[in-house]
Order: C-alpha cells, then structure tokens, then sequence
C-alpha cells in the first residue's frame, strides 16, 4: 500500500519544548497530573470517584495467572466502566511523552511494573480486555458496538507505541502485536471471521501508528477494513445486536446508527454527525489511511467532513459536541454557549485531526484550527494546579442554573477531582505532554513550521541535519525568532504560517526584508540555507471583535473578543454578577495588562462598554425607555483561565 508522499510530524524525541507559556503547562503535567492520576488510578484521590482500574487489571492478571498475587480478592469483580482500562492506557502514553523530555527513573519504575502487570493478564491467544477476562471470555466480541474492545486496544497500541519510541522498550508493544494478531483472527473481511469495526472509534489510528512503527502491512490492512466496512450494507451493528440480544440504546433516537457514524458508508457522510469524540477519531484515522494508501475519494471525505464541523458547528474556543444529548454533533449553526456539552476530548480529537489533515496538505486553515482548539478549549479542560478538570466546557456559565436547571446539570460551575467516565483527564495529559510533535512538520524538499513554541528541534532535510531553534513569548506577544543549525549547505522551501487573526506581518531574513510567496497561509522561503540563517517573523496582534455569521441564533447581536490564539472571556470576579446585562457599546481604546500575579501570568483586555441600569421598582415588565445604560469598565481574562478563582458566572459572548 503505497500512497503519496507528504509532510510528516516530526516525534517528541526530537524536539525540546522550553516555551514560556507551554513549557508551564508541560511541568504542570509532569509534576502534578500524572502523580495526581496515578493516585486516581490506584483509587487514592480522597472524594473522587473511583478508577478501579489498577484494580481490575491485577484482578484480570491473578486469574489468568493463579500463581500471583496482588492482594486483590478474586471474587471481587470489575469495576468501572466497560471502558475503564482505556485509561490506564492514556496514563502510560502520556508519562512515555513526558520521559522523553524529562527522565525519571522513579517513573519509568512504576511504569515498567505497571506494563508488566498488563502483560500478566494477557491471554495465551493475545486478547487483553479486563472487563471480558474477569466477567467472562466466552463474551468477548459480541457487542462490538458498545462494548469498546477495540477502543481500548486503540488506546493501548497509542501507547505501546509512545513508550518504545521514549525508551525503546518492547514487551508492552509486543503484547500489543499479539492483541493485534489475535483480533485480525477473528475480524476481518474473509469467510468466517466478523465482518465488524469498532463502535468507539480509536483503533483506526492506532493502528497505523502501529504499521509506522513495525512496517507490517497487516496492521494497516486492518486499519483500512475498519474504515472501509462502517456502515456498510447489510449494516453489522445491525445484525450483532439480533444475533447476540444487544440491546441499542439509540433506536428511538434521530441519531440511530449514526450515533456510530456507522448509518452510511464513510465515503458518502457529509457532514459530521453523532458522538462527537467518536467521530472525529474516525476522520482522524480515515485521514491517516488516505495518506498512506493515496486514497483520494478517502481524502475528499475528510476535507468535506472538516469544512462541516470548522465552518458550521465549532465554537470559536474550537469546541465541539454541541449536544449533552448522546454527546453529539447536532445540526450546522446550532451553537448554544450555555447548555453546549463541548467535551475536552472532543476538543482533542479535532486536534488530531487538523494535523493529519495539516500532514497532507499544510494549509494554514488546518494549524489554525490546531492552535485555536489547543490555546482554548483544550486546555480550559484543566485547573491551573494541575488538579481537576472540566469534562464540560460552556461558553457561558451561571451557576443557579447548573444547579437548578434540568438541561444545564452536565455543566459544573468548578473544575472536578475525577470522574467515573475520565477519559478527559488522562488525555488532557498525553496531548500536552506531546505537544512537541505538533510543531514542525517536513517532507521532500519542504520544511513548515505550524505553531510558535519556544523550541530546539533536530531532523534530516536535503541531506542534511538540520537544528531548528525558535524563541517567543507567544501568545502573549508576536515576535517569534527562528536560527537554524546546519554542518553544510542545503536547499528547501521553508514555510512560515501566518495566523487568519493576524492582519499584517513583517518578515525578515537574516535581518533584511525576506523574499517570501504567501500560499495557503504560510510564507514560503526558498533557498539554500545555511548554518546560522536566522528569520525573524513580526506578526501584529492586535484584538480583534469578532462576530458570528447570522445563521447562529445564540449569537445574535454579540461579539467575542480574540487577541492572537486566545480568546477571551468575562468572569463575575472581574464585572460582577448578572453578565448577560453587559454591552459593548462602541468599544474605544482597549487597554493591554500583563497581569503577572494573576492566573500564572495573563495579559487582561478593558475597555469601557455599558451596562443595562436596575430598575427604580420591582416590576417584571413596563414600557421600552431610552434611558436604559450606564458605562462600565469591563475587564476580559483569556478563556482557558476562567473558574481559577472560584465559582461564578462567566461568558465569552457580550451583547453589542
């Protein structure tokens, strides 16, 4: 299967992230979210629900192997989700990432008998899924639907695969092989085996970072047959749940198979429909397989599916799953800000898919979409102490009603310890501890640079080893310098991107205006390069008012205000309750603070707009009066940052 060649991601291994602003939330991780997790795993977080999920694999391990022991009865049973060991997996990428920047000896430790554990459950034909080895084997795929056999295997080969690129150990990986082989068996398109896929979608994409890693086509092969089978006829979800007297939740739902994205053939969806996590891990991977395969009917799919979700149904925080309902997509311009669901994982998801889609065709539209979702709605996921987190993540929040208000309770007004469905916490974790690999990206005869992070980077171009070394204070400021490190000389096109909020940019090489072509977004140089050529990219940041195209009825009348990659927000500590009377007006000087004892260090937005005057009586309603507004300083915080101060109110839409 050999596809087109295009520009690949460089690895965590070889870049170093010391940025300012990033390199914060990196040690946070480091530091704090991995230890608190590992506790959370291990059920030792004092008033969080419980993981169980150390738990259940020393469980799955004991009988499989009767001759150890963890100190778990073994009539104790599974506990957790059916999902549960997907978490664990997430723990294990994301300490891998963080090795690679940072060893640690204790932590490679845990890690190493945490995997050796792991391996211990594993049965003699590969399979590894503790929900089926402690209630029962004889089940296992039967309800590929619901049941995330293969979610869970997805999640583990992503990090099978993060710890032998760390440090080049194999058993978890090679227990994965195994699991691989014992699932191509029983899946897969030839007379008698399932003619299934996975329900949640994850393993598509694993599974070709698998084939990345081994070179073994099987593991590619697999990937495509997942992608090439959903939703096709005669539809499999369909026949399981007759055959095996599944129950289906969503049959007297809008959603149906879609929920799934499994109603149609991949090819034939055009817009972005049901789970919405789910769904952008299917394009994610459908992305992966047209890259590798040159699968362009695949490709087109994608980038119909991506102009859906980036230019009708994503918040401007990047946010997506605008439904609390299933999870879900619900329909192009529904953006409500405050019963939306906008999962961190969703979040996280889309992410992934812009840089595959970035890989193939770098297109500034893609690392936008990357960086917004990364600069707002990804990290917003996660308290500034590295010590709860947002499963939700509203647009605007009033906290009378997220507790009194039937469609507003999955919206918490403060970041929680843990939950009993933690997928987002983990993963919050792994994107940010691997945040390195989302920087450059370079193919034959091309280099591109997508985000601006303080960085030293190392790869081969042009037959050469290049050293790539970039010093910013973005987001906070727009000066960004790049030098680069080469033994010879080489030619390559380097392509700079310039931001869609940016309006105007100076560029200079060596420090003279650049002679550069603006295509898709990027500021392309072309040349042969040579040791210490240092660029020199000044991009204007002012703040922007942003407003929303007339078909989104929740944001009639309002604007947001942006300033670079963040967007930002009013909380009540700053403007008092009762937001939603607040008013532009017609906004003059705004005023830039760096605020560097608040929030870890913010620049604040002010400016003076209005607010709706108190009445003189307690009437519910009387006649329209012109004079209806008094002026007030209001003051704007960057929207990852709010609910760091305690509970309150918070928007980041205000009234014209």
């Amino acid at each position: 299967m050999n596809g087109a060649s295009y520009s690949e991601f460089i690895k965590p291994k070889d870049i170093a992230i010391n940025d300012q602003f990033w390199g914060a939330f990196m040690e946070r991780v480091r530091t704090k979210v991995i230890p608190y997790q590992w506790k959370a795993l291990n059920d030792k977080v004092p008033g969080a629900e419980p993981s169980y999920c150390i738990r259940n694999f020393k469980l799955a391990a004991e009988l499989t192997r009767p001759e150890l022991d963890y100190g778990v009865p073994r009539d104790i049973g599974f506990g957790g989700m059916v999902f549960q060991d997907s978490d664990l997996a997430k723990w294990i990428e994301a300490a891998a990432y963080s090795l690679v920047w940072h060893p640690d000896a204790d932590l490679e430790k845990t890690l190493d008998e945490t995997i050796s554990i792991i391996c211990h459950a594993q049965q003699d034909d590969g399979y590894l899924n503790t929900y089926y080895i402690i209630n029962g084997l004889e089940k296992r795929f039967t309800n590929l639907k619901d049941n995330h056999e293969l979610y869970c295997m997805g999640h583990f080969i992503e990090a099978a695969v993060a710890y032998y690129e760390a440090r080049g150990k194999r058993e978890l990986l090679d227990a994965m092989i195994r699991y691989v082989d014992c699932v191509d068996t029983h899946i897969g398109p030839e007379e008698g085996k399932l003619h299934g896929y996975p329900g949640h979608e994850i393993a598509e994409m694993a599974l070709v970072r698998l084939y990345a890693v081994t070179g073994d086509e099987k593991h590619l092969r697999l990937a495509k047959y997942f992608i090439d089978q959903r939703g096709r006829s005669p539809l499999y979800f369909e026949e399981e749940t007759g055959k095996n007297g599944n129950t289906f939740y969503w049959k007297d739902s809008y959603l149906k198979y879609q929920y799934y994205q499994a109603g149609k053939p991949v090819r034939e969806q055009k817009e972005a429909e049901g789970h919405a996590v789910r769904a952008v891990y299917l394009y994610s991977g459908m992305a992966d397989v047209a890259r590798l395969t040159g699968d362009q009917e695949l490709l087109s799919a994608c980038k119909t599916l991506y102009a859906n979700i980036t230019k009708k149904q994503m918040y401007i925080t990047g946010a997506i799953g605008q439904s609390a309902y299933g999870e879900a997509f619900s329909y192009d311009y529904d953006l409500p800000n405050d019963t939306v669901y906008a999962e961190t994982c969703a979040a996280i998801g889309l992410a992934f898919f812009a840089r595959r889609m970035a890989s193939i065709e770098p297109r500034a539209e893609y690392a936008d979409v990357l960086e917004r979702t990364l600069f707002n709605s990804i990290i917003s996921g996660m308290a500034l102490d590295g010590e709860s987190f947002f499963y939700v993540n509203p647009l605007e929040a009033l906290p009378q009603a997220s507790l009194k208000d039937r469609r507003m309770r999955h919206v918490k007004i403060e970041r929680q310890k843990w939950f009993g469905c933690a997928c987002c916490p983990p993963n919050l974790a792994r994107i940010i501890a691997s945040l390195g690999s989302y920087v450059h990206s370079s193919g034959p005869g091309t280099l591109y640079t997508h985000l601006y992070l303080g960085s030293e980077a190392r790869l081969s171009l042009a037959g050469e080893d290049i050293k790539i070394k970039v010093e910013t204070k973005y987001p906070w400021e727009g000066q960004i310098h790049i030098s680069l490190g080469l033994k010879g000389k080489a030619a390559f096109s380097y392509g700079l991107r310039i931001p869609s909020w940016c309006g105007s940019f100076i560029l200079k090489l060596n420090g003279k205006d650049a002679a550069y072509t603006l295509r898709d977004g990027y500021a392309l140089l072309n040349r042969e390069w040579q040791d210490g050529d240092s660029l020199d990219l000044s991009l204007d940041m002012p703040v922007n008012l942003i407003e929303t195209n007339p078909h989104v009825r929740d944001n009639r009348a309002k604007l947001a205000l942006t300033r670079g990659p963040l967007v930002y927000c009013l909380e009540e500590k700053d403007n008092g309750k009762e937001l939603f009377r607040l008013h532009a007006g017609i906004p003059g000087d705004f005023k830039l603070n760096y605020e560097k004892d608040l929030l870890e260090g913010v620049y604040t937005i002010s400016f003076t707009g209005k607010k709706e005057k108190d009445w003189q009586d307690d009437a519910l309603y009387r006649n329209r009066t012109e004079d209806q507004y008094e002026e007030r300083e209001l003051k704007f915080i960057p929207y990852y940052a709010w609910a760091n101060r305690g509970s309150g109110e918070m928007t980041v839409w205000l009234n014209k």
